[in-house]
């Protein structure tokens, strides 16, 4: 009796792990499990966006486990070439970020993370080509690619939700786009002529604003120049006729000493530097004063 004793309880320990290996399995943080019953999918454990904690879970002994990644995955392809809408070859590297958000159809659909790529390798360059192929090469390879890879992921997540994959894209980058060896040195060319061109038409345009800016300015001076001229025409005018005025009032109380004042005026004027020369007779009118105080 005692004999039987320790293979009983050596059966019966290896009994007991076979069973707990069989219906316990751990799940990690990183892991998703889908539980099949004979290939039927049952349950989901530690889904991704689900409150279902990771660790140790159970499953009955005739259910298998089957794991899948709940971190965001990388589909990556070789660099293809691309026909821009300039009719310029790109050589251009695009890779996708995504992750697999229904484990249940994305078995279903593909099976593996292995079989997701070969089904979304297609759509990603279908999806390249399409966008990239509507934009010039200059504005591809500039850098100024946001917009573009916002236009991939969106046709991208539009193509594997019609396929029912069961994953969603998180992100799609484009690592570089180049142009071929054999076709950089003409594109580049090109785009230096297009910027001297720019150059030139923007410098034609400042000088144009230059002289519509220098043609408004001598515009508003002769302006300026005109009413000054027309105001100063109305002061001297005024100063003129209160001018005229005092000389005929100094006129009409003695004229006699009007006209010598006058006359002592014109010989300081035509005297005043002291090398005026002129030829007058002496007995002209201008130098009657010269002879006789009364100016006869």
């Amino acid at each position: 009796m005692r004999r039987l004793t320790l293979p009983l309880v050596i059966l019966l320990i290896f009994g007991g792990v076979l069973v707990a290996r069989t219906v316990a399995f751990s799940v990690d943080q990183r892991e998703q499990a889908l539980v099949l019953m004979f290939g039927n999918a049952k349950r989901v454990e530690h889904a991704w966006a689900s409150d279902d904690k990771p660790g140790l879970k159970f499953k009955l002994p005739w259910e298998n486990v089957v794991f899948f990644d709940r971190r965001n995955l990388m589909l990556d392809t070789p660099a293809k070439q691309i026909l821009a809408s300039d009719q310029e070859w790109l050589v251009v590297d695009v890779f996708a970020r995504y992750r697999i958000a229904d484990p249940l159809l994305f078995y279903q659909r593909v099976t593996t993370v292995r079989g997701a790529e070969l089904r979304m390798t297609p759509f990603l360059e279908a999806s390249v080509k399409s966008v990239l192929g509507s934009h010039d090469s200059a504005e591809i390879v500039s850098g100024h690619r946001v917009q573009m890879m916002l236009d991939i992921r969106a046709q991208l997540e539009t193509q594997t939700k019609n396929a029912n994959l069961g994953v969603e894209i998180i992100d799609v980058k484009i690592r570089h786009a180049d142009l071929p060896a054999e076709n950089a040195a003409k594109v580049f060319l090109r785009m230096e002529t297009e910027r001297h061109q720019e150059a030139a038409k923007i410098r034609a345009e400042g000088e144009e604003a230059a002289l519509k800016l220098r043609a408004e300015a001598d515009r508003e001076v002769r302006v300026i120049l005109a009413n000054a001229k027309e105001q100063s025409s109305k002061i001297r005018g005024a100063g003129d006729a209160e001018r005229n005025e005092v000389y005929a009032k100094a006129y009409n109380q003695d004229p006699e000493f009007f006209a010598f004042y006058r006359s002592m005026e014109a010989y300081e004027k035509a005297m005043a530097n002291g090398q005026t020369s002129m030829v007058l007779s002496p007995d002209s009118e201008f130098f009657r004063y010269f002879g006789s105080q009364a100016g006869k």
